[in-house]
């Protein structure tokens, strides 16, 4: 995805899936991506923590009209 906005954060990749699945329902284009909290974590645990939920900077608004009523 280029030109993407970050519209939520949540705490898991389970929930970011089930974020992307409602954003998809709704017709909306949707990934996730580790946030840099994580950043040079060197325990193993990489792809542990906190996800952004990303979508194309076109669909903000709607995504985020969508996720107000979760």
């Amino acid at each position: 995805m280029s030109d993407v906005v970050v519209v939520d954060i949540v705490s898991t990749e389970a929930e970011a899936e089930i974020v992307c699945g409602l954003l998809r329902s709704a017709g909306i284009e949707c990934g996730y991506r580790q946030t840099n909290v994580g950043a040079g974590a060197s325990d193993g645990l990489m792809n542990a923590g906190p996800k952004e939920i990303i979508v194309h900077a076109d669909d903000e608004s709607t995504a985020r009209d969508a996720l107000q009523d979760r």
